[in-house]
C-alpha cells in the first residue's frame, strides 16, 4: 500500500494538544502505512503547560509520529489575548510552508496525503492548498456546537444583517439544529457578546465550509441529532471518531498514589470530584461559597484548586475542619479518579474532554459551565441527555446572568447529583457502553475513522 504523510497542526493550547496527539497516535497505530508529522506552534509568552506540552510530545514520538517546532514568531502587542490564536496561526503559514516543503523533497518521503489542522488553525488549509492537497478540521469540541455556529452564522450573515445584537434579542430561545429542546439564549456562549469576539468566530465559521471533512471528538450514539442534520447539509462530512481521551497523561506520582489509597478506602459511589479543568480559578468569595457548601453537605470530596498553593485561598480551618472527609490538591489525575468505583459525581466546568470522560466512566455530572461552548455542553447533559444535574448553565467566567453562585445552591446542586435519580443513574451507563462500543472494531466511530482514511485515498487517487 502507498505510504502516506499526514499534516497535523494542533492549537497549543493543553486540551487540543492533548486530543490532538491521542488521535495521531490512534491513527499511525491502526494505519502502517501511515505517517504523521505534528508542527507544534509556540505561544510567545510564558504559559503553565509549556513543559506540560514538552512532556507530552516526548511521550508520544516514534519513528511514524514525529514533531516539529516552528520557529517562535513576534504578535503585536496590542493583540486581544481571546483571538491571540488568528495572528499567531497567520504569522506561522510561510514556516510551514517552508517545512512541508522540505518535508517532501526528502529522499524516499511518503506521499503528502493532507493536512489535519485544529478548529482554530483552520487558516492553514491555505497552505495546504499550495500543495494541492485537501485539509481535514480536527474539531475538540461537540458536534452540536459546530452546528451552532453554523446554523447562527447563517441567521448572522443573511437574516440578521451582521446584527449580532438584534439576533440575539430577537427571541429567547433558539432551535438548535440536531437538539430535542430549544436552547435558552443564556446558553448562548459568551463569545457571542463581544463584536470583535463574534467576527473572529463567524470568520473561522466560514473557512470551516472550505475544508474537506471534521473530524469530531464525539461518538454517533451521543449526538445521533447533529450528525444526522450534518448528513442533510451542503456542507463538509462529519466522522465522528471519538471519545478520545487522555491515556498517557503525566502526573505527579506520589500526589497520585496518594489520592487514589484514600479513594480505596472510600465507600462505593460516595465521593463527589470538584475538578474546572486548567482555566477554572475563583476568586477567594467564590471559592468560600463553595467550602461553605461541601461542609454543609457533609459529602465525602475530592477538589481540585488551580491556585497553589491551594489551601490559601480557603477559609481558616477548612481543612482540618473537613479532614476526615474531603482532600483538596492543586493537579487531580481526573480519569482516575472517575474510574475509581469510590467516584460517585463530578462538578464540572463541562470542558468537552472531560463530558467525554465522565460518559466513558459513568459518573453523572453537576453542571457549572464558565467560557467558551461549555454552556451548551452543560445544557447538553443535563436537559438534553439527563445524565446530570444543574448548578448553574450560565455562569460565566466574564459575568453570569445571577452573579456569583452563593453556598445553598452549590449545596443542592451536590445533594441532587449524588443522590441521583434511578433514571439519571441508568441514562449515564448506558452512555458509557455506548462510548466504549463505539471505539471498538465495528464501532461507530471506528468506522467513522476508517471512512476518513478512505476519504483521504479517495482524494490522492483523484488530484
Amino acid at each position: 500500500m502507498k505510504k502516506l504523510e499526514l499534516i497535523f497542526i494542533p492549537t497549543p493550547i493543553i486540551g487540543h494538544l492533548t486530543s490532538a496527539l491521542q488521535l495521531a497516535h490512534l491513527l499511525v497505530t491502526r494505519h502502517p502505512f501511515l505517517s504523521i508529522t505534528i508542527f507544534i506552534i509556540k505561544i510567545p509568552f510564558p504559559t503553565r503547560s509549556a513543559d506540560q506540552i514538552q512532556s507530552l510530545c516526548s511521550s508520544y514520538a516514534n519513528h511514524r509520529l514525529r514533531f516539529f517546532t516552528l520557529p517562535e514568531q513576534p504578535i503585536p502587542g496590542n493583540t486581544n489575548k481571546t483571538t491571540i490564536l488568528k495572528p499567531l496561526v497567520e504569522s506561522q503559514k510561510q514556516n510551514v510552508a517552508d517545512a512541508v516543503a522540505n518535508l517532501i523533497a526528502a529522499p524516499d518521503s511518503p506521499t503528502l496525503a493532507g493536512f489535519v489542522v485544529d478548529m482554530f488553525c483552520i487558516p492553514m488549509l491555505d497552505v495546504a492548498k499550495q500543495f494541492s492537497v485537501p485539509t481535514f478540521v480536527f474539531y475538540t469540541s461537540s458536534a452540536s456546537f459546530l452546528a451552532l455556529l453554523f446554523h447562527l452564522q447563517e441567521l448572522y450573515d443573511y437574516e440578521f444583517n451582521h446584527d449580532m445584537d438584534q439576533l440575539l434579542n430577537s427571541v429567547t430561545e433558539f432551535a438548535l439544529p440536531g437538539f430535542k429542546n430549544p436552547i435558552p439564549r443564556k446558553v448562548i456562549s459568551t463569545i457571542f457578546y463581544d463584536k470583535e469576539t463574534i467576527e473572529w468566530a463567524h470568520n473561522l465559521t466560514r473557512k470551516f465550509r472550505e475544508a474537506s471533512g471534521f473530524l469530531v471528538n464525539t461518538f454517533s450514539e451521543l449526538e445521533s441529532g447533529a450528525i444526522n442534520w450534518f448528513a442533510n447539509q451542503n456542507l463538509p462530512p462529519v466522522y465522528a471518531v471519538g471519545p478520545i481521551l487522555n491515556v498517557k497523561e503525566k502526573n505527579p506520582q506520589i500526589e497520585r498514589d496518594e489520592i487514589l489509597k484514600w479513594l480505596d478506602e472510600q465507600p462505593p459511589s460516595s465521593v463527589v470530584l470538584l475538578c474546572f479543568g486548567s482555566m477554572g480559578i475563583f476568586n477567594e468569595s467564590q471559592t468560600k461559597e463553595i467550602a461553605d457548601a461541601l461542609e454543609r453537605s457533609g459529602v465525602r470530596f475530592i477538589w481540585s484548586i488551580r491556585q497553589v498553593p491551594p489551601e490559601s485561598v480557603l477559609p481558616e480551618g477548612f481543612v482540618d475542619r473537613t479532614s476526615g472527609m474531603g482532600k483538596v490538591m492543586g493537579w487531580a489525575p481526573q480519569m482516575e479518579i472517575l474510574e475509581h468505583p469510590a467516584t460517585g459525581g463530578f462538578v464540572s466546568h463541562c470542558g468537552w474532554n472531560s463530558v467525554l470522560e465522565s460518559l466513558w466512566n459513568g459518573v453523572a455530572v453537576a453542571t457549572w459551565p464558565m467560557y467558551a461552548e461549555q454552556q451548551l455542553n452543560a445544557f447538553h447533559m443535563a436537559v438534553e441527555l439527563g445524565v446530570g444535574v444543574e448548578v448553574s448553565l450560565d455562569y460565566s467566567m466574564v459575568g453570569a446572568a445571577e452573579g456569583e453562585l452563593r453556598a445553598d445552591k452549590i449545596e443542592a446542586g451536590i445533594r441532587k447529583l449524588m443522590e441521583g435519580s434511578e433514571e439519571m443513574k441508568k441514562g449515564v451507563m448506558v452512555k458509557s457502553e455506548e462510548s466504549k462500543k463505539a471505539t471498538m472494531e465495528d464501532g461507530s466511530s471506528f468506522n467513522d475513522l476508517n471512512r476518513f482514511i478512505d476519504h483521504v485515498f479517495h482524494k490522492i487517487n483523484t488530484c
